[in-house]
Formats: C-alpha cells, sequence, structure tokens
C-alpha cells in the first residue's frame, strides 16, 4: 500500500523575529516555530512550541558555513543536523542519523525546494510563494514531521535562492538508460 500524501500549510507573521505557524490539512494549529536572531541580525536558531509533544530547539553550530545548524528536543536529544558544503552551492545537506537527505531548489521557477532522499528520490516539497506570505508542505513518502520541520527552517534562511530551478534536478530523477538500436 502507498503512503498517505500528507499535507501540512505555514502561516507567516513577524518580519525581524518570525513566527511560522503549522497547520495540518484540516486547519488545525500544531505549533509555532519562533525564529531568533542575534542584535546584527543573523539567524541564530529557532524554537517549536507544539500544542501537545515535546518542544524542539534549533540551534547553529559553531564554524563559519552557512546553512549549519543542529536540531535538538527539550531532553537534549540529537535529532539532525545540516551543513552547506559550499559557499556559492545552494545544496544544503541534512543528517539524521538514519539516512542523509538533500535540501535543492524546485525544479522549475518560483520559490520553493525539495527534499531528496540519497538512495530513494524525492520525499517531500515545501512551496513558497511571495504573497500570501506562508508555505505549502506536501510529504509523499515516509519522513519524520520533526525533520521535515527542520528542512523548512533551512529552506526560510534564504527563499530568495530558491527562484531559479536548481542543476540537481537530474541527479534526483531516476537515470533511464539510453535505447540502443541494433544494427544489422
Amino acid at each position: 500500500m502507498a503512503p498517505k500524501i500528507q499535507n501540512f500549510t505555514t502561516r507567516l507573521a513577524g518580519w525581524w523575529t518570525p513566527h511560522h505557524t503549522i497547520l495540518n490539512e484540516e486547519g488545525d494549529p500544531l505549533g509555532i516555530l519562533k525564529v531568533h536572531r542575534n542584535w546584527r541580525g543573523m539567524i541564530m536558531g529557532g524554537v517549536y512550541l507544539p500544542s501537545k509533544g515535546e518542544k524542539l530547539i534549533i540551534r547553529r553550530d559553531p564554524g563559519l558555513q552557512r546553512a549549519q545548524f543542529s536540531l535538538w528536543t527539550d531532553t537534549r536529544e540529537w535529532l539532525g543536523s545540516s551543513l552547506r558544503p559550499r559557499l556559492i552551492q545552494r545544496r544544503i545537506d541534512v543528517w539524521s542519523g538514519v539516512k542523509p537527505f538533500r535540501i535543492v531548489p524546485k525544479s522549475g521557477f518560483g520559490q520553493g525546494w525539495r527534499i531528496i532522499a540519497s538512495k530513494t528520490g524525492e520525499v517531500a516539497t515545501i512551496k513558497q510563494p511571495l504573497l500570501p506570505r506562508g508555505s505549502k508542505w506536501q510529504i509523499t513518502r515516509k519522513m519524520d514531521f520533526e525533520l521535515m520541520l527542520f528542512c523548512y527552517f533551512l529552506g526560510c534562511l534564504s527563499p530568495s535562492e530558491s527562484f531559479l530551478p536548481s542543476a540537481m534536478d537530474a541527479s534526483s530523477s531516476a537515470q533511464k538508460p539510453k535505447a540502443t538500436s541494433a544494427s544489422s
């Protein structure tokens, strides 16, 4: 049986310290993701306060790389970390302890991101329209909500970088072998 496709939406409020309200398919709030900045304006992390369950903490790891963050539970259990391998590269690598993921811009023009598993391909998409402020998530394969929230946070760091299509589209889809014609 194919896994159920999960859809979530977000509403964004605030500019300097935005609050992202995550809603389920029925429109019920699941929790709020609060983003924290330092006095210079650099995003230092965030806190997810769910309606039910454990609080999640996202914090910037020491280092100079962009998108170098880690995800922790309130009881200090590590759930994942991220790293952008090169300064000018738009791909973000995410590790969860079980399997690695990549966050790349969505195919086609427009703002949004795709989450790709290393062996199985596309797992989820995040569409970020310019107006109204918010986004739509679609999870098409098995993926933890906490990890999806982490990927959403990382994608929100630089939404304008996702406007142009990614050159990694070919690596995320299955390569079809070329048909060879039999010569007589």
